[in-house]
This record gives C-alpha cells, structure tokens and sequence, in this order.
C-alpha cells in the first residue's frame, strides 16, 4: 500500500506529464462534450485510486495508459448498455458508405475530427489500439498495456491504418 500523500504526489505527477494524453483519450473515447468531461474526471480518479496499488512493476507510463484506458473500456460498455450505438469491426466499417464528403473537409482539425469519428466506430479493442498508437506507443507497449501480443496489436494498426489511408486518399483523389 501507498501512503496518502504519497499516492497524492503520484497523481499529481501523472496527471501532469500525461493530462493531455488523458484528454485526447476521452474525446477519442466520448463525442458528447458533457459526457466526456465525467469521463475525463472518471480516468482522473480511476487513476488517482490506482497509485495506492502501484508498485513500479511496470513504467508510470504504462500504469497510466493501462488504467485511463480500463476507465475509458468500461465508459463505452456502460453507455452502450445505456444508449446502444453503432459500433462495428473494421470490416463492416469497410462497407458502409461514408456519409461525409471528405474533399468538402479543409484543414487539419476537421481531419482529425474526421479520424476520431472513425475511431470511435470500431470496437473498444481496435479503437483503444488506435489511440495508443496515435500517442506514439510502439506495438509491445501497447500489448503491454492492452493485454494483447506485440503482434495481434501491430497487425491490428497495420489493418487499420489501411483502412484509414485508402478513405482519406479516396476521398482527396479528386481536390
């Protein structure tokens, strides 16, 4: 066990050096900006309850990862309880015909608008990986952190990031 303080002075830290991994997770996990802000709060204390277990055993990095995405895991299977909603594999996601016309978007902000949209679609496993690897985890802390093999996690992101370019190409093909 952790002193008080002690896992007081570790949060304090973490949430420092990684709060803005923390809120690019949410909004990558949550579109409803009222609903993303209990999320974000959740991780924070899902986090702050975390370090009176933490024995080092792993880097604060991965401790951090690994608990804001559990947070974040149980937040989409508790609202699709809630409020079912369309979430699909990447496959199916393949097929469907995208609504959106992406030479309409300009700029980078609605292009990662764009991307988390579409993260937030896939499963909570595929998205999870994408959002670890777009803060620039390498394929064994990811595993690390999710529980999958290095190589489920690396093939997982090759697929998808497949998947992403010929969507973004196809749609800039004719700008």
């Amino acid at each position: 066990m952790v002193h008080a303080s002690s896992q007081d002075e570790q949060y304090r830290s973490a949430a420092a050096e990684f709060g803005r991994a923390l809120e690019r997770l949410a909004r990558g996990t949550e579109a409803d900006p009222e609903i993303r802000r209990d999320l974000l709060q959740d991780i924070h204390l899902a986090l702050w309850r975390s370090f009176a277990l933490f024995d080092g055993r792993c880097s604060l990095r991965t401790w951090v990862y690994r608990v804001a995405h559990n947070a974040a895991a149980s937040h989409v299977l508790q609202r699709r309880r809630v409020k079912p909603e369309a979430q699909t594999d990447l496959e199916a996601l393949e097929q469907q015909a995208d609504a959106t016309d992406i030479e309409a978007e300009a700029g980078s902000r609605q292009v990662l608008e764009r991307l988390t949209q579409i993260i937030r679609r896939l499963k909570p496993p595929d998205a999870q990986v994408m959002l670890l690897y777009l803060e620039d985890l390498d394929a064994a802390a990811i595993a690390e952190i999710t529980g999958l093999s290095a190589g489920s996690v690396a093939t997982r992101v090759h697929r998808i990031k497949a998947y992403l370019a010929k969507r973004f190409s196809e749609g800039w093909r004719h700008g």
